[in-house]
């Protein structure tokens, strides 16, 4: 599977990350622990952590991330990113607080859901989110995904609790003729 290394949309500019991110990385998203919060990984507590979690995920074949940046000041809004198992996609996303509410969540994961459904070889992009997260629920819904259920004691969420949290499951699949 091959995924673009720059997209552009209507308002934003995404592309992969390199370790030249890593100080803006850190400042602005990473080591806040509100926007975190709901996230699988805790909040990074020095730019060595965020050069540490680049390479990690740079050095695994199925895993894909990219930064967004405002295509119009280049400001970096957060990131977004897909592991691949077989058929399936499943992203996540993270954006620095001053850049909830804009939609550019929607705009950056509707773009990625379009590009990734274009590879013949996937059937199904899905994501979770904390039931308590209901922001992340209406991102996932307008970028064309539908709620499909709550996986019980599903997700470990370490900035929540120490015991698994419930996961809501969105997906899209692509439909057989």
């Amino acid at each position: 599977m091959t995924f673009p290394e720059r997209i552009q949309t209507k308002r934003l500019l995404v592309r992969r990350p390199t370790e030249d991110d890593a100080d803006e990385i850190f400042a602005r998203y990473a080591s806040d622990e509100l926007v975190t919060k709901y996230l699988t990984w805790a909040p990074h507590k020095s730019v060595e952590d965020t050069i540490a979690y680049l390479e990690k995920r740079r050095n695994d074949d199925r895993i894909f991330n990219w930064l967004v940046f405002l295509a119009e000041t280049g400001q970096l809004l957060g990131s977004i990113g897909c592991s691949i198992d077989g058929h399936i996609v499943q992203f996540g996303y993270c954006y620095a607080r001053d850049a909830w509410g804009r939609a550019y969540a929607t705009e950056a994961a509707g773009a990625m859901v379009q590009i990734w459904m274009s590879d013949p070889t996937v059937w199904r992009v899905q994501a979770f989110c904390d039931p308590r997260n209901v922001a992340s629920a209406r991102v996932l819904e307008k970028a064309g995904l539908t709620f499909e259920g709550t996986l019980r004691k599903h997700a470990m969420s370490p900035n929540v609790s120490d015991v698994p949290c419930d996961a809501r499951c969105y997906a899209i699949v692509r439909q057989t003729r």
